[in-house]
């Protein structure tokens, strides 16, 4: 059986706005009134899975979906960076963030690497896999990069080469350990999540 997975990045927010690390901050009114017009685009699904964060509860919450929260699709944990902007961060502490950004296994904000993270998102897929039917997840940002980076078989240094933008869906769809992948259309287009 063929399984699907479409991931859902979060509406905007202002702390998607200013480049600041997930502070637990709320999507905007703009953001809300986009993932409401957008909710009519959404194919069925078996399955409905939110990361824990509160800009893709609210998202879920106004594209009209009541699913179960995914520790395993939380957003990466940066420990002591989290509300601070990248410019912050990056004028108080220029070379730990140069070593995050370079070394995938590095956490210097004493959270958790880009590795640790690929690697859980990497065994959600796999339960996933099993699965089958679609599973939609509204997840961060940063879960799409990951799963992006195992379906390509990429190194984890990818990750940073990856944009993911609000509102987008990035479905994957497979079986027997071999994944597809349909990168970010926006979930305003009638196509958006379709499959081809």
């Amino acid at each position: 059986m063929t399984a699907r997975v479409t991931f859902i990045s979060p509406a905007m927010s202002s702390s998607l706005r200013q480049a600041r690390f997930d502070d637990g901050g709320s999507i905007d009114a703009d953001g809300a009134a986009r993932a409401r017009a957008a909710a009519a685009s959404l194919p069925a699904a078996v399955r409905v899975v939110v990361s824990p964060t509160v800009r893709c509860q609210e998202t879920a919450a106004a594209l009209g979906l009541d699913g179960a929260q995914a520790a395993e699709l939380a957003a990466l944990e940066v420990g002591r960076w989290r509300g601070l902007t990248l410019a912050e961060v990056g004028a108080g502490e220029p070379e730990a963030v140069t070593r995050w950004l370079t070394d995938p296994a590095s956490a210097p904000h004493g959270g958790e690497s880009v590795e640790d993270m690929c690697e859980r998102v990497t065994r959600w897929l796999a339960a996933s896999q099993d699965a089958g039917g679609r599973t939609l997840a509204v997840v961060e940002p940063e879960v799409v990069r990951a799963a992006v980076v195992h379906v390509l078989g990429a190194p984890s240094a990818a990750f940073w080469r990856l944009d993911v933008p609000p509102l987008t869906a990035t479905t994957i769809s497979g079986r027997v350990g071999r994944w597809n992948l349909r990168l970010g259309h926006p979930l305003d287009s009638a196509e958006a999540v379709a499959d081809h």
